[in-house]
């Protein structure tokens, strides 16, 4: 790594500007401490200058697997002359034993030892380049991990490292050994994510490498594991939501004229009731109406939000709730406390009543949700819809939707698209935001943020 001023600048800049990028929160006041705690590290070690970056630029754990993926393409490790070149088929073959075993040794070790990764870019360098296209080669860690085959070799390391196998010693040697192989595809992942940085850029590498934020991930386009990781941040969410929601009401209500203390305060001025005393009002949980759009269209939203409905239970006095698609059914007994939340999700497609034809329409969901269920919405009621408002073209029932939002005490509408599709296609968020306020809410920031402006 080069410690050139005016390069290392760059690079600082460079840096930043892809963390930003990549939807990590660095403002410019953390990116002048970053610059003033470069200049009392040894650059030249290179785990210090990373650990000085963290320190001043991240802010959340989930953050930092994204800046080192960051942080290990734009300073990446001082390379030797040595890292392993392409060889015959022939050569390979003769080879490969005595590279798996080498692999293996350095399996039961400790992955910080230099050597670990200093073998992983032998082999990238040995296996790792193939011909992507015609006339054109890259390099993917596939090829290197089918050749060595780390997996395999678990058997002939516990015989290594046990005397007799079986009990809690295997337990933690396999459990060692599995943590050291994710180290080695780590490490070799790295090393082709720079080596590839190197011939196309830091920056395009940078932009298709490094995944959001779990607080940045579209609902939308969430992976199954990116779901699992999202339930854990429902739980603070719905905390917040309920204490928003409760705040409002206490300031919305007046408490009843207390008689006594009124006449009592009146007697220093000749009996005079100057001023009226309340008393406090009653504290209470808010109540919760939820309306869900659980179409294929936004599947991966309605499952998060009905993850969301199953933690406000714990937080609302009284929360019921209604998925639909084309009509309306109450899923309420599906999330009662002690049930798993996925399990009910499964039953919510199997059991509820919410599809006639499969196409949904908002119109015939709130007359049918009004018609079925007048008594749902009344004026201690939060109402929260969670859908895209695409109607398929269908009559809108916005005198419907005006009268339901006029019995609550609050309503809102938290919309999974982007607001530059509002209003494209069969989507009516400006009809239906102009009777209940309507959110852009894709991915847990933007839900945090509505949760703010209930305060």
């Amino acid at each position: 790594m080069t410690t050139n001023p005016a390069s290392l600048v760059d690079r600082h800049v460079g840096f930043v500007h892809a963390l930003r990028e990549a939807g990590l929160p660095v403002s410019p006041a953390e990116g002048l401490d970053a610059a003033r705690a470069l200049m009392v590290v040894d650059l030249a070690e290179r785990e210090t200058l990373r650990e000085a970056y963290a320190a001043t630029l991240v802010k959340r754990p989930a953050h930092r697997p994204g800046f080192d993926l960051l942080f290990d393409l734009w300073f990446p490790p001082v390379i030797s002359g040595t890292e392993g070149t392409a060889v015959t088929e022939d050569a390979e073959l003769r080879e490969l034993p005595e590279l798996r075993g080498r692999l293996a040794e350095l399996l039961m070790g400790d992955p910080a030892d230099p050597a670990f990764r200093e073998f992983a870019r032998a082999m990238v360098g040995r296996f790792g380049q193939v011909q992507a296209a015609p006339g054109r080669q890259s390099w993917f860690s596939f090829p290197v991990l089918r050749a060595l085959s780390p997996d395999t070799l678990v058997a002939r390391m516990l015989t290594a490292m046990l005397d007799e196998r079986g009990g809690l010693p295997e337990k933690v040697a396999r459990r060692h050994i599995a943590r050291t192989i994710e180290a080695f595809t780590e490490a070799v992942a790295s090393d082709v994510r720079r080596r590839i940085a190197e011939e196309s850029g830091v920056e395009k590498i940078a932009r298709s490498a490094v995944r959001p934020p779990i607080d940045q991930v579209d609902f939308l386009r969430a992976t199954e594991e990116e779901l699992a990781r999202l339930r854990r941040e429902v739980y603070p969410l719905a905390r917040r939501l309920a204490t928003r929601l409760s705040i409002r009401q206490k300031r919305g209500r007046r408490g009843r004229l207390d008689f006594r203390r009124t006449v009592r305060a009146s007697l220093s001025t000749g009996g005079v009731p100057l001023t009226a005393h309340l008393r406090p009002p009653r504290p209470h949980r808010p109540e919760l109406v939820v309306l869900c759009d659980a179409s294929d269209s936004v599947s991966t939203f309605s499952h998060f939000t009905l993850l969301l409905t199953f933690a406000l239970r714990e937080q609302f006095t009284k929360v019921r709730a209604f998925a639909f698609v084309d009509t309306v059914d109450e899923i309420t007994d599906l999330f009662a406390p002690g049930a798993d939340v996925l399990d009910a999700i499964a039953r919510l497609t199997e059991e509820a009543d919410i599809v006639r034809f499969g196409r949904t329409d908002y119109g015939h969901v709130f007359e049918r949700f009004a018609e079925r269920f007048p008594d749902a919405v009344g004026p201690r009621t939060s109402l929260l819809i969670l859908g895209d408002a695409r109607s398929n073209y269908q009559v809108p029932a916005l005198g419907t939707l005006k009268r339901l939002a006029g019995q609550a005490r609050h309503a809102y509408w938290l919309n999974p698209e982007p607001r530059a599709q509002w209003d494209t296609g069969d989507s009516l968020a400006t009809s239906y935001g102009s009777v209940v306020p309507m959110h852009e809410c894709r991915n847990v920031a933007q839900l945090a943020a509505f949760v703010e402006t209930l305060a």
